[in-house]
């Protein structure tokens, strides 16, 4: 082969391409209908790359099809109809890829969160587009979202999994509403003037028949019934829908707090107007075909407006209803996700009194905080809390009244339970040193039956139980493992991308946002052994968060703040090992009630930044804890395992194995410990409790979530789990040493994030 001669797989591809782009020799002509009306000329021998077109010119569906004929010139006429609104003239560039050619995607970098920006380049701040490179398609989230549909429906798989590996790095606060309306089948907007109808370079391809409003066409065609109710398509596309679905309620759980402080103070006019999501012109290095994973070449382009997320036009009143009495939102604890749930009520509120949205509210109030776990200080302010939008408290009396009762019986139980062990309980203890709290689904069932029905028994029936926990470890929005992959496995890696003992994330449980709790007629349906096991007092549960963990001294604790629930302190912990690779290590700890509070992580800030000194580190005089030592057990995520409570004696851990504290600018820094209060002691050495940690990545699109069956804690005891696909590329590997490399602090956004699930039994 002379210098400068092309391959002849090369030339053979340019010249197959070339053959679409000028529409010779095509022996099919496709007359599309759908969002648009073209006439395409192709060639089957390259069509039959596509599952759908295999399936229509090789097997006996070509011919039972009402839509194939002949035509004079030779060609075959096939009419395809596509009734799904998602699938738009642009999305057509699946079928240029099947040429090998279709001009080269880019996304806009600015769309895309990193380590170091997580809310993406583009957020808040504001700077001018991006000019487009010539003969670039502009990859902005409506047609990522397009070009799944389209290779979902022509089954490409690599186009695919491909867009669908986009989708997932780019969920961000403009994309992240726009991609959970996708996932629940809603169809996509319109598109605006700036972005192209037709695949750029591919617009002569097509014989355009005719130009209509799809909009109006499907409203026509859906009205001509009479006075049939109007019909709302849905577009579902199975697991890749719920893919796509878990990403976003795993970022709206990690930032949705955060984003409401931003749309409160726009929606003040002290800041960036809201308004609904944008869409982004993008910009890409140049690729021959679509590239595997997005450009991180920085050119920044911020849209002038904050998005809508929390007000109307944003999510509906179910989302946030559901989102808000999740178990993985990151709130501190239940007295701020009152305080939460209140604002965002009241911004809604402004905008005008929906009875619609009044009913989920009121459920939202009534079941999706656990009141049980507050101070009765807080209860009593939440009693006087009235709406000045409703004249109404938010909270109904009977609901407060209840949780006081139900705090009430719980504190009876763990106060007397060292006194009076003959004291009755609902159910025997499985161990000797449980409370007896729980119920079995048979136990529930029996407390229904004729012979035991009461007056209250309506009551009964409608009586709120939580799940006691089993071992399991999911991951929630994981993009691993989808490149290469046929149609088929495609579709079983994502439906089985979780635990096996998990429920499979849909739209019914919110992508595995929805908390687990149910009525004792739901327990009972859900349950034909009879033998879970449920508890009719609400778990605990709180946020904690760590910065410059990758500053972090191997085995060092960084601890988190600490909170009593139940007669006993708490709070989490993380360690690094990098010995072996990176790993990271989270435990629930027991925290001794007369030792010293370890002082919280906290983010170090600048003064030039923030405009004030930094969070004051542990003071020097502090000691660090003298306790007993610490038995803690840490599996791998890879195979998840959970660990049998050690028969055996604490031994005594290593002298590192020590709460971490920050002196001066010393990075992690550490804050001054507050203690909690407490309104009792649980006086029992070991208590016997379930737990789960919800880990964050730190984008927020995915969450590693560990589960545990009840536990007994020790004083000064703790549980957890350690891996290496724990935020390892947060920790790095160190120095020769071991030791972490140095490094400056990171911004305030830059941390790990998880929740906090805790049931005594």
């Amino acid at each position: 082969m002379s210098p400068g001669t092309s391959p002849p797989h090369v030339g053979l591809q340019q010249h197959i391409y070339k053959s679409l782009l000028e529409s010779r020799t095509a022996d099919v002509a496709l007359h599309v209908r759908g969002t648009w009306q073209a006439v395409y000329n192709l060639h089957k021998v390259v069509l039959i790359q596509s599952g759908f077109f295999n399936s229509l010119f090789t097997t006996g569906f070509l011919e039972s099809s009402p839509g194939l004929s002949g035509s004079r010139s030779g060609q075959q006429d096939v009419n395809i109809v596509f009734d799904d609104r998602n699938i738009t003239r642009a999305g057509i560039v699946c079928i240029s890829r099947l040429y090998g050619g279709g001009p080269p995607l880019h996304v806009c970098p600015s769309l895309i969160p990193t380590k170091t920006q997580p809310l993406t380049p583009s957020f808040p701040s504001s700077s001018s587009p991006p000019e487009l490179p010539k003969g670039h398609h502009p990859a902005t989230p409506r047609f990522l979202l397009s070009l799944l549909a389209t290779a979902v429906y022509l089954s490409i798989p690599t186009i695919a999994s491909q867009a669908l590996s986009y989708i997932l790095s780019t969920v961000g606060p403009y994309t992240v509403v726009p991609y959970l309306r996708f996932a629940t089948g809603i169809p996509i907007e319109a598109s605006n003037d700036d972005e192209p109808d037709a695949a750029v370079g591919l617009e002569r391809i097509a014989l355009v028949v005719q130009k209509e409003d799809p909009g109006e066409s499907y409203a026509q065609s859906e009205g001509e019934v009479g006075d049939r109710p109007c019909y709302t398509p849905c577009f579902d596309y199975g697991a890749v829908s719920n893919k796509i679905g878990e990403a976003a309620v795993c970022w709206l759980a990690r930032w949705g707090p955060d984003m409401f402080a931003y749309e409160q103070k726009a929606s003040s006019g002290r800041d960036f107007p809201i308004s609904p999501f944008a869409v982004v012109p993008s910009t890409r290095k140049r690729a021959e075909t679509l590239p595997s994973r997005p450009s991180e070449e920085a050119v920044v382009h911020v849209p002038p407006r904050l998005p809508t997320i929390w007000a109307r036009g944003g999510l509906t009143s179910k989302w946030i209803r559901e989102l808000l009495s999740s178990d993985t939102l990151f709130v501190k604890g239940e007295r701020e996700r009152y305080d939460l749930a209140r604002a965002v009520v009241e911004l809604r509120r402004k905008q005008g009194i929906d009875e619609a949205e009044e009913k989920d509210w009121e459920i939202m109030f009534s079941e999706g905080i656990y009141y049980a776990n507050m101070l009765v200080e807080d209860i009593i302010a939440i009693s006087q809390d009235i709406s000045p939008s409703t004249g109404g408290p938010f909270v109904p009396t009977p609901v407060l009244q209840a949780a006081h009762w139900n705090q009430s019986l719980l504190r009876c139980h763990i106060t007397t339970s060292s006194t009076n062990p003959s004291l009755p309980s609902p159910s025997p203890p499985m161990r000797d040193k449980e409370l007896g709290l729980c119920l079995t689904t048979a136990q529930i069932l029996s407390r229904l039956s004729p012979s035991e029905q009461q007056a209250n028994s309506d009551d009964e029936k409608d009586k709120i139980y939580h799940p006691v926990l089993h071992d399991s470890s999911m991951r929630l929005g994981d993009t691993n493992g989808l490149e290469g992959a046929t149609m088929d496995q495609l579709f079983e890696h994502l439906s089985s991308s979780s635990d096996s003992k998990s429920a499979r994330t849909s739209e019914a449980n919110f992508f595995g946002l929805k908390a687990e709790q149910k009525t004792a007629l739901e327990c009972i349906a859900s349950d034909v052994t009879g033998k879970t096991r449920w508890s009719p007092y609400p778990p605990c549960r709180f946020a904690v968060e760590f910065w410059d963990i990758d500053a972090l001294k191997e085995k060092s604790r960084l601890h988190s703040h600490t909170i009593w629930y139940a007669g006993s302190l708490f709070n989490v912990y993380v360690q690094v090992v990098r010995k072996k690779g990176a790993q990271l290590g989270i435990y629930l700890h027991r925290q001794s009630s007369v030792d010293p509070i370890p002082g919280p992580s906290s983010p170090v800030q600048f003064a030039r930044e923030r405009g004030h000194n930094r969070v004051p580190s542990l003071p020097h005089h502090i000691p660090t804890s003298v306790s007993s030592p610490t038995i803690h057990y840490s599996p791998s995520i890879h195979p998840p395992s959970r660990s049998v409570t050690p028969n055996s004696a604490p031994s005594t851990s290593h002298a590192s194995d020590k709460p971490y504290q920050s002196f001066g600018n010393a990075v992690p820094a550490t804050a001054p410990p507050i203690a909690p209060v407490q309104p009792y002691r649980d006086p029992r050495p070991s208590v016997a409790a379930y737990f789960a940690v919800s880990c964050m990545s730190s984008t927020g699109s995915s969450v590693t979530r560990f589960t545990s069956v009840p536990d007994m804690f020790s004083v000064s005891q703790s549980w957890g789990w350690k891996s290496s696909s724990l935020r390892s590329d947060d920790i790095g590997d160190g120095g020769d040493d071991g030791q972490p490399k140095p490094s400056g602090p990171a911004p305030k956004e830059v941390s790990l994030r998880a929740t906090v699930l805790l049931g005594v039994v």
